[in-house]
């Protein structure tokens, strides 16, 4: 049996126990923050608070990584496994995917020959549900193409839902107009909140949620009216949660999955990582899932 190897990027969010777990090597994700550099926290959010606090007014800008990037991670993988599985971040926000095939191309022949590329066509955890079906297909002794194929046919079904706290950072993103960020924030007042998600690989409003209380509350919600049907069936469902520094938030939803979902496996919280991290801001809330 071939010994397979993976390879994500940072977008992916994988919990570091499960990295090391699986010997999976991780391509970082890259944000330019000078402000930022000089600030104390041990994760982007805490310094992006502190920021806040000190009067910074800038915002982060992120790039892809590069294909010396994805090279250097197949070559630390190359002599370990047989075989190695790389997934990346949606190929229609990033150009990560083409910074993945361009290393690719950089091998020799009998090397390409071992390398296998996935596009997620999402990102955070739900980047990560392709990897996490890899493991376990590998682990059942399948081959390389057949778990590229199952991870392939799985993608479309990976939904992945948000909520965020202020509109500003989708604001200076560029990625929610000055007009529509004053509505988002005047809604807000009212308990109205925009629901995120990721659509055919491009981040987009999935809807709105109203009288929200609670973002573990009404991310449950919205898991426990999406996957009814699937539940009712008989069919298992795998979820992963990711926070913006407020585990507290990641684990009231998890106790309320846990506590009325039957069937459903939380495979793990996670914090969210720098990419998006300005883009949705502190104590945002992130859930994916898909059937298994």
């Amino acid at each position: 049996m071939p010994k397979i190897g993976l390879v994500v990027d940072g977008v992916a969010d994988l919990p570091p126990e499960l990295i090391q777990k699986h010997n999976i090597a991780v391509v970082p994700v890259k944000m330019d923050w000078p402000e930022l550099e000089t600030i104390p926290g041990e994760n982007t959010f805490k310094k992006i608070r502190e920021a806040e606090k000190r009067g910074v007014k800038s915002f982060g800008k992120t790039s892809q990584p590069s294909p010396k990037d994805f090279l250097n991670a197949f070559k630390q993988q190359l002599p370990l496994f047989d075989q190695i599985i790389c997934t990346t971040v949606t190929s229609k926000l990033s150009g990560t995917y083409n910074s993945a095939v361009q290393a690719k191309l950089m091998l020799s022949e009998q090397e390409k020959e071992r390398i296998f590329i996935v596009d997620s066509l999402n990102a955070c955890c739900g980047e990560a549900m392709p990897t996490l079906k890899a493991l376990d297909l590998i682990a059942q002794g399948k081959e390389a193409k057949e778990i590229v194929k199952e991870m392939e046919e799985m993608v479309p079904g990976v939904k992945l839902y948000g909520l965020f706290t202020d509109p500003k950072w989708l604001e200076a993103s560029g990625r929610l107009s000055h007009v529509l960020a004053e509505w988002v924030r005047k809604v807000q007042k009212l308990g109205v909140y925009p629901l995120l998600g990721i659509r055919k690989g491009l981040l987009t409003s999935i809807g709105i949620k109203t009288g929200v209380k609670s973002f573990p509350t009404a991310l449950f919600h919205e898991l426990e009216s999406k996957t009814k049907k699937s539940l009712g069936q008989g069919k298992k469902v795998r979820i992963a949660i990711c926070h913006g520094d407020n585990p507290a938030l990641a684990q009231e939803l998890k106790q309320l999955v846990e506590k009325n979902l039957p069937g459903v496996e939380v495979a793990f919280i996670s914090l969210i990582d720098d990419i998006l991290a300005v883009i949705v801001g502190p104590d945002s809330l992130i859930a994916t899932w898909t059937e298994l």
